[in-house]
């Protein structure tokens, strides 16, 4: 599979960089026109020619075929995770193991909002977490429970044995409404009189 993947980009390389070099001649206007013309002239004098440019061009055609059916089903297989049982095949959404990992946001009060992104690999499976979290939080203590936590959800869920690997970005530290309008409420009343301001010693 590499190597048709290598092949399909070697091929749209050398694809892209005929069509550059043909924009750069025809805009330092180093072929004429009468010489395009004399070229697609002698393309059409042999019957030969003709045959061997139109079956290029359908190689071209079942190539570039070929090589989106591989990309598109390999982007297909990334979207989900399979796994045999003794009944079949089975095939699951990695969109739905981002949602069951969204609703730990609600199990850990410390975690304002988690954002999750699934990526099935041959490693395993590799979980992208971009979190908010509360100004009450302990980040190291957090992180380490909520990637224990989202690993075992996973591989208890799910029934598998591959490797999970949490990847966790705190994206920002919030502060409760709370607390904030308790700050705006402290900020806004005035400092009480100097006490004792009204004792003399005699």
């Amino acid at each position: 599979m590499k190597f048709f993947t290598v092949l399909g980009i070697m091929f749209y390389a050398v694809i892209v960089v005929l069509i550059g070099l043909s924009c750069v001649v025809f805009a330092l206007n180093i072929l004429l026109p009468q010489d395009i013309n004399s070229l697609l002239v002698y393309a059409q004098a042999s019957s030969n020619t003709r045959v061997a440019i139109g079956l290029s061009g359908l190689l071209l055609i079942l190539i570039s075929f070929s090589f989106a059916q591989i990309i598109l089903g390999k982007f297909q297989r990334e979207k989900t995770i399979a796994f045999a049982t003794s009944s079949g095949q089975v095939t699951i959404s990695l969109s739905a193991v981002e949602d069951l990992i969204r609703r730990l946001a609600g199990v850990i009060p410390e975690v304002k909002e988690l954002r999750p992104n699934v990526v099935a690999s041959k490693k395993g499976i590799v979980v992208d977490m971009r979190i908010i979290l509360r100004s009450e939080a302990n980040i190291p203590d957090l992180t380490s429970r909520l990637q224990d936590l989202t690993k075992s959800k996973i591989q208890e869920i799910l029934g598998l044995e591959e490797q999970v690997i949490i990847r966790i970005h705190v994206a920002k530290i919030s502060h409760d409404e709370k607390d904030n309008r308790r700050r705006k409420e402290f900020d806004k009343e005035e400092p009480s009189g100097i006490p004792f301001s009204g004792y003399t010693r005699p």
